[in-house]
């Protein structure tokens, strides 16, 4: 609003004050008198003076005053508009206090009250104190405590004031739970387009009974938010969020909540937003508030969650959000990046193929890797080389947060060079790479996703005893194609509760979409087992979860890698499904001397070590691996180089743990 409004609604408000002021002080004057009051219709007629200056003010203002929109969203008789005006001088006229004090006869009411109002205000009416009226049914007014109703002490709400004065300030008991919306300027054309349809079908509404509910359904959060702005910002709306964590669950405290934010939408021309993406489902009390919320509330309504809602009692309008599609992701980027000195045309195209992101994280992603250029961090590798590493990196990092919450990530340290396996097991690790890296080429440029979505994920099956190897070729090709690791908990994913598990896979999967994680499924038989004869309703949801891990891992964008120890206990339709199996061997000899030949960092200090004699131990690469740590323990304590007695003494608390028996033949010669 410009300064002319404020002034004018400022001057009109005054003049209003000055009405309301003239007949208390003909009340008052009535009192010293000892006369009866005249009727207020009187009264009306001889306060000419202020009517008048009320009239030119009105005159005056370039839109309608705050009061008059007070009144008319909250639908004010005259009499109700008055009273509120007489609870306005209290706070803006140091001159009322007196003033009700002399009205009412008594020094110690120097406050309003309902039975001054009815005694001095024109056109008074008794169902304007009912708590159903707008007065206390909005909370305009507040009653103090007093023995009698009309007696009790009236104070207008402070949010109330500020409105009259021409301030917009959001009530201290909301602005701790509600934010406003930043707004942005910026959408994806897709996005776009569904805040068009979303604007158009509110303003198709307008004129009936009431604005349907908005359902946005979708995992990315920031897209629907950022659409939901776009929305309101083209009605002429501002858009606050609500986390439904912060719903009320106590039914007062709920009720005097969707009052306060029924006005506050009225005052503010505001829409909510309500977020639900971290309403769990056993959380019967908050969904039943969040239900009720939704159906009390008049006011522009937005819900934001992963999947749709049940119906409720109002029209409903559900729009599915998705990240923007692969091409407008690629011009998301360009624009990002046309301003940038260096040339990363060729790195755009891998940016779009390995992450699914939104404006917002391509906006976070170019700001975080154009501050580590910037700080020298990336310096060393070359200009372009290091902005399209830092930038990778940055992209990574933006999918993380969700995926983090679901799985434990693994920094990979080992390379190739740490891996010893046989020659076809390592050409198979290396085409598992290959298809990583090449599979938009292939997908897309050639048209194999043309043909349909099943089949196109990458999955891997990795078999073995413990210690083979197996998490180590998962940390291999992480590092090889510098992607994040997920090891997923399957403790946290299975659950008794039928249809809970695939509810857990799927916020696994999709929140891995983001950044085509690489996802590990250690001890994969105890999720993936083979498919059970269906003689129960337990063994028939059983099948469907199994059905649903295929399908979702058929259609994932990244690389999903499953462990076990016993390949024979996975169903054989799985295993048809998976594109690459890997066989990790128990090590021979020969591996195994080169095992211990690669164990022990550059850094560490070894004396007379002999390969071959160590390759005698007949275990895996995880317990060479744990012997060698523990020598290394041993030596550091003695304060001497890693030698043969100390690998002695780690091998046999190794093979104890294994509760296998050290042989002379296996440590012949070592000392």
């Amino acid at each position: 609003m410009t300064n002319n409004w404020h002034e004018a609604n400022q001057r009109y408000l005054m003049a209003s004050l000055g009405c309301v002021r003239e007949a208390l002080e003909h009340l008052a004057r009535s009192q010293a008198a000892h006369e009866s009051a005249q009727p207020s219709e009187q009264l009306r007629r001889e306060s000419g003076e202020a009517q008048r200056a009320l009239e030119e003010a009105a005159e005056a203002m370039p839109s309608p005053s705050a009061l008059e929109m007070l009144c008319k969203m909250f639908g004010l008789s005259a009499f109700e508009r008055d009273l509120v005006v007489l609870c306005a001088g209290i706070e803006l006229d140091s001159s009322f206090a007196s003033l009700c004090a002399a009205a009412q006869g008594d020094p110690a009411r120097a406050f309003p009250t309902f039975s001054l109002a009815l005694t001095v205000l024109p056109e008074a009416h008794w169902s304007a104190l009912s708590p159903a009226a707008p007065l206390r049914r909005w909370r305009l007014i507040e009653v103090g405590s007093s023995a009698s109703l009309t007696l009790s002490p009236l104070r207008l709400d402070e949010r109330i004031l500020h409105y009259l004065t021409g301030l917009q300030h959001m009530d201290e008991r909301l602005a701790g739970l509600i934010a406003h919306a930043h707004e942005t300027s910026e959408l994806a054309p897709s996005h776009h387009a569904l805040a068009g349809r979303i604007a158009a079908s509110w303003s198709q509404s307008v004129e009936s009974s009431g604005l349907p509910v908005v359902q946005l359904c979708g995992e990315d959060a920031a897209g629907k938010r950022a659409i939901a702005g776009a929305a309101c910002a083209s009605l002429g709306l501002r858009l606050s969020v609500l986390s439904a964590q912060f719903v009320p669950t106590g039914a007062s405290e709920l009720d005097g909540f969707t009052r306060l934010w029924g006005r506050e939408a009225a005052l503010s021309n505001c829409a909510l937003l309500i977020e639900c993406h971290e309403v769990e489902a056993t959380d019967a009390a908050r969904t039943a508030s969040i239900n009720k919320l939704i159906e009390s509330l008049n006011s522009p309504l937005i819900i934001s969650s992963v999947e749709r809602r049940r119906a409720w009692h109002k029209s409903i309008l559900t729009f599915d959000v998705r990240k923007p599609p692969a091409q407008e992701q690629r011009d998301l980027w360009e624009h990002a990046l046309k301003t940038m000195p260096v040339n990363l045309n060729g790195q755009v195209q891998a940016l779009v193929s390995q992450f699914n992101l939104n404006l917002q994280q391509v906006q976070a992603a170019r700001a975080e890797a154009l501050g580590q250029q910037l700080s020298g961090e990336q310096a060393e590798a070359g200009a372009e080389a290091g902005f399209g590493t830092a930038l990778w990196d940055a992209c990574r990092m933006q999918a993380r947060p969700r995926l983090d919450d679901l799985a434990q990530r693994i920094e990979p340290a080992a390379g190739w060079d740490d891996l010893v396996l046989p020659e076809l097991q390592l050409h198979t690790l290396r085409d598992i790479a290959l298809h990583v890296r090449q599979r938009t080429t292939v997908y897309e440029t050639w048209g194999f996703a043309a043909k349909g979505g099943r089949g196109l994920g990458i999955s891997a099956l990795f078999s073995g005893i413990s210690g083979t190897g197996k998490t180590m070729a998962a940390e291999v090709l992480a590092n090889e194609l510098r992607l994040d690791l997920y090891r997923i908990d399957l403790s946290a994913v299975v659950s008794k509760y039928i249809g809970e598990t695939e509810k857990n896979l799927r916020r696994v999967f999709d929140a891995a979409e983001e950044g085509g994680a690489i996802l590990l499924f250690d001890e994969a038989d105890a999720l993936f087992g083979k498919r059970s004869e269906v003689k129960d309703s337990h063994d028939r949801y059983a099948n469907i979860e199994v059905s649903y891990l295929l399908q979702r891992m058929e259609a994932y964008r990244g690389l999903a890698i499953l462990t076990t120890n016993l390949k024979g206990a996975l169903d054989t339709a799985f295993l048809r499904r998976i594109r690459f199996i890997v066989h990790f061997p128990f090590p021979d000899a020969a591996q195994r001397e080169e095992i211990w030949r690669r164990i022990f960092p550059p850094e560490t200090p070894t004396e007379n070590l002999y390969a071959g004699k160590l390759a005698r131990l007949n275990v895996a690469g995880g317990n060479i691996r744990n012997i060698a740590l523990n020598a290394a323990f041993l030596a550091a304590n003695a304060g001497q180089p890693v030698r043969m007695e100390h690998l002695l003494r780690a091998a046999q608390g190794e093979y104890a743990k294994l509760e296998k028996s050290l042989t002379e033949a296996e440590t012949r010669g070592w000392t």
